[in-house]
């Protein structure tokens, strides 16, 4: 799984100012994103809507997306600022992307939420994530 910083620069298209995953106009959201006003409160393969600028699909709802890192609600505000690992422990891991059962609010690629790490439903999924080789 990547980790929170790695999540938060793909699905902003590789650094971009993108309020979701491939668009900052909520207008267009829907091109890019399954979230309640769309889903048919169900999830959904992933590709059917627009990638974002990586040619990444689904970084903005379908489901919420596991991170590696343990959750700490102000953990950004002391991190390094290069690549933060995130915290080396606690009891909850950070979800990111919002999911179909969400309003648009959620899935922003600003929004995170906590989750114990054992929980299992049908807006929760993961990304798998390995190192790009040089």
């Amino acid at each position: 799984m990547p980790t929170e910083a790695e999540w938060e620069y793909a699905a902003h298209s590789g650094g971009k100012p993108e309020k979701w995953a491939g668009t900052s106009s909520e207008s267009s959201l829907g091109n890019y994103a399954w979230y309640s006003s769309n889903s048919r409160s169900q999830t959904h393969p992933v590709g059917q809507k627009q990638a974002n600028g990586l040619g990444l699909y689904d970084m903005s709802g379908n489901v919420w997306e596991w991170c590696s890192d343990w959750y700490v609600k102000n953990y950004y505000g002391s991190s390094p600022k290069q690549n933060p690992q995130g915290p080396g422990s606690g009891s909850h891991r950070v979800l990111r992307g919002g999911s179909w059962y969400n309003a648009s609010w959620f899935a922003r690629t600003a929004a995170r939420i906590r989750h114990s790490p054992g929980g299992r439903n049908s807006y929760l999924g993961f990304r798998v994530a390995f190192p790009a080789r040089l």
